[in-house]
């Protein structure tokens, strides 16, 4: 297993209490496989995938059961040994290039200076590997433009220079936080197609963070479903997709417009997410369900799991064809 987190809680400090962000995340990554990690904006997905890199501000409160990264124990190691592990185990893709790439700095200067740093290569050896990582994203003659600002490129090219960057380090898991966001149609689907080249030539286990379901049915091995801090439903993703059974997972799928003329009506959610200092006590999609019952709205629902699907709901969707409903 390349990744093992179990009960992983975030709680931010507000001016009215601590906020509780993320609560209680199981997230299991096998080597070489892809996660996909979905949910509407405001779920908990990103702060997710900080805390795993560590990125969190001094005052955010981590806690977790278990974090083992490639067989170690990350609860037991220092913030020093955390920092080393970024980059070189660990690595992330951050949604928007334009403002993750300084503009005062040459592309070059980018790619090379963390890995000179943490591995102590000469400035030759770490140009010589960023042009190796250029060249291996789909980056046109590579030695040249490492002399060129991040202006010079276009939104595309920008973030194949931050999967470069992310990949510098010769990391053995990526995060992807809405990588394809800012991006148009094609250009999404060639981003999408070099992460999955990527994988298969060097091993990566990825976790995708997303809320577009067609970026999930494209490259993930498996799905987690996020909800107000909480995953809802897990599992395989033809699984998931063809049968989802948690309400909130259906409703999502309803959300996406058929390819191929379908004539399907797309269906709003309606409503909004609980805010989470606000969580009502029972299930947090509650009050936007069409299944709700009175059992739903006290007491803590577990995650049960049944041959490796799991879903946090007491009336679950019985087939594909309640699901479409």
């Amino acid at each position: 297993m390349m990744l093992d987190i179990r009960d992983l809680r975030v709680s931010l400090p507000t001016e009215r209490g601590l906020l509780n962000a993320v609560r209680g995340v199981d997230l299991q990554i096998a080597r070489g496989q892809t996660l996909c990690l979905v949910g509407e904006s405001g779920c908990g997905k990103s702060l997710t995938a900080t805390s795993i890199m560590g990125l969190l501000t001094r005052q955010a409160q981590i806690t977790t059961d278990r974090f083992e990264m490639a067989g170690q124990d990350l609860t037991r190691k220092p913030a020093a040994g955390l920092a080393r592990m970024r980059g070189r185990d660990v690595a992330m893709i951050f949604q928007d290039p334009t403002s993750a790439l300084n503009p005062t700095l040459t592309v070059g200067r980018q790619l090379t200076e963390g890995v000179m740093r943490s591995e102590k290569l000469s400035r030759r050896a770490a140009e010589a590997r960023a042009v190796e990582m250029l060249e291996r994203v789909g980056i046109s003659n590579p030695a040249a433009r490492l002399a060129q600002y991040p202006h010079g490129f276009s939104g595309g090219q920008r973030q194949r220079i931050m999967i470069a960057s992310a990949l510098m380090g010769r990391p053995k898991l990526l995060i992807a936080d809405e990588p394809t966001t800012a991006l148009d149609v094609t250009i999404q689907a060639q981003i999408l197609q070099l992460l999955g080249e990527l994988q298969a030539d060097l091993g990566l286990s990825i976790l995708l963070i997303t809320h577009d379901l067609g970026v999930v049915a494209a490259i993930a091995d498996d799905v987690a479903v996020m909800y107000a801090g909480r995953i809802v439903e897990e599992g395989r993703t033809a699984e998931i997709l063809d049968a989802p059974r948690h309400p909130y997972t259906a409703r999502l799928m309803a959300c996406v417009p058929e390819l191929g003329g379908g004539k399907r009506r797309l269906e709003a959610i309606a409503g909004l997410p609980p805010a989470v200092n606000k969580l009502p006590p029972g299930c947090a999609f509650a009050e936007r369900c069409t299944r709700v019952q009175e059992d739903c709205r006290q007491g803590h629902i577990p995650l049960a799991r049944a041959s490796g699907h799991g879903v946090r709901c007491l009336h679950p969707i019985d087939d594909s064809r309640e699901a479409a409903q």
